[in-house]
């Protein structure tokens, strides 16, 4: 796996395959490797735009979901649900998934902001892409989470 290849759509475009696979990776990474039980289909998936990253091989390995502004947010658009398989950490997935999630809001939703729920350990990582904490610290799941915001 050397590339990732991007696919973007909306939900009513994605297959019943390309759904099951964006289910199983958030649920491998959040609910099992991470032990944290919620409820993962909130209803936001229906108006945001899903960033498939698969490799070489046809697989899943990275995910995004695209959100509109006032989904999520009211004046801003979000990143959320943001997802790299084990098989590909530490092999610059993840930025590149970032980049091209940035790239793609700012496209898509030109005009807003971008603010997104980080976990506090990522925190590094979301500001070397340019998001800025607003140190508004909160739990969820409990996880540590910062709200950052993209100008």
């Amino acid at each position: 796996m050397t590339k990732i290849h991007f696919k973007l759509k909306t939900f009513h475009e994605l297959s019943v395959t390309e759904l099951y696979e964006i289910l199983r990776l958030r649920q491998e990474i959040f609910v099992v490797e991470q032990n944290c039980p919620y409820q993962d289909a909130d209803r936001k998936d229906y108006q945001s735009y899903h960033l498939m990253g698969f490799g070489d091989d046809g697989v899943l390995y990275c995910y995004t979901r695209l959100i509109p502004e006032g989904v999520s947010y009211p004046g801003f658009t979000s990143i959320g649900r943001v997802v790299n398989s084990v098989q590909t950490r530490g092999g610059g997935w993840g930025k590149i998934l970032m980049n091209e999630s940035i790239r793609t809001t700012k496209e898509l939703f030109p005009g807003y902001p971008i603010k997104i729920g980080a976990q506090a350990y990522l925190k590094r990582f979301y500001e070397s892409l340019g998001f800025e904490d607003m140190n508004e610290p909160y739990l969820e799941d409990d996880i540590p989470h910062l709200i950052m915001v993209m100008p």
